[in-house]
């Protein structure tokens, strides 16, 4: 997310100067492409550069495009498709990795500076607002898009358009403060996740340090979660209290609603003690089938960082699992 601001802020930033800037955006792909929809970049004609369409040659190569359409004073709206396989007959990305991608180039509008300025608004405040592109321009809307995935259909050469929700989408929420909810904090702030931090401690060193996270809650029971952590397709949930009862507090409050991912941190022997309580208390087997537990993908990790490594992969695994390769 913090990218995602930098970008638009450049954009707005070079408006308010009347600098040309040309925005670079990916508004499909297939297979192992570099980039994604939604990835995009800003080209200003000073030279300064912010954000990303996927690396490597590629972007190198529309970079060079975009400034030189920036010298000529070039307006024209152009979409290329970039085949990764060297052996493409034609729109060959100089990459190998074998996916596909379609890139819009867009020299950004003097009258498109509101639009800019209230995205950027939106992304300060942590909302999420619908995002359109077409030949007509850039189009910024308060409501969400309907659909989930950014969307792109183009029938003709001005013909098309591209539909997304920008902002954050993803929702971590880390129940407990510790060296590894601040470490797991670290990490995931990089990875445009909205993250929430529970603990009952307010003074706790942890949490006083943890500048990462996007909230800080405190707690004085963690019963209270079941009120405080909605369900959602697009919610992560990992359970780090500082002991067994706590924890159990807090997943008996969380156990009953549907996240995309519940993950519990502890000894294997910890996770099958608690289980066999909730089983015998009549919990049905498919409630914690789909518990992440013990947390983390097995990398036989020990610190906090090694741990936090372990849990965001598997967080991220969950989260891609099903796109397209």
């Amino acid at each position: 997310m913090k990218i995602q601001l930098a970008t638009w802020q450049l954009i707005n930033n070079c408006l308010q100067q009347q600098v040309p800037v040309m925005l670079l955006y990916v508004l499909q792909s297939h297979g192992s492409s570099p980039g994604r929809p939604g990835f995009f970049m800003a080209v200003a004609a000073n030279g300064a550069m912010e954000g990303s369409i996927g690396g490597g040659i590629m972007e190198h190569k529309f970079v060079e495009m975009a400034r030189e359409r920036l010298r000529q004073h070039e307006d024209e709206t152009t979409i290329r498709k970039q085949v990764h396989n060297k052996n493409a007959v034609k729109d060959q990305s100089g990459m190998i990795c074998s996916g596909e991608q379609t890139i819009l180039l867009y020299r950004v509008k003097q009258e498109e500076a509101p639009a800019i300025q209230q995205i950027i608004t939106c992304l300060q405040q942590h909302r999420q607002v619908g995002l359109q592109l077409s030949p007509e321009g850039l189009h910024f809307r308060e409501s969400f898009m309907p659909q989930d995935e950014p969307y792109f259909e183009m029938t003709g050469e001005n013909s098309w358009v591209y539909q997304e929700n920008t902002g954050y989408r993803s929702h971590l929420f880390i129940i407990g403060g510790g060296h590894c909810a601040l470490a797991l904090s670290r990490l995931m702030s990089t990875m445009n996740f909205y993250i929430h931090v529970y603990d009952d401690r307010p003074e706790l060193h942890t949490i006083l340090q943890n500048d990462y996270a996007d909230e800080k809650n405190t707690l004085t029971d963690y019963s209270q979660l079941a009120e405080k952590i909605p369900a959602g397709h697009h919610h992560y949930v990992v359970v780090m209290t500082f002991g067994y009862r706590t924890d159990d507090i807090a997943i008996r409050a969380l156990l009953n609603k549907k996240f995309r991912y519940f993950g519990i941190l502890g000894s294997k022997s910890k996770i099958e003690k608690m289980f066999e309580v909730y089983i015998a208390e009549g919990f049905k087997p498919e409630q914690l089938y789909n518990l992440y537990a013990p947390v983390g993908l097995p990398i036989n990790s020990h610190t906090p960082e090694e741990i936090a490594v372990s849990i965001a992969a598997e967080i991220i695994q969950v989260k891609n699992k099903n796109k397209e390769d």
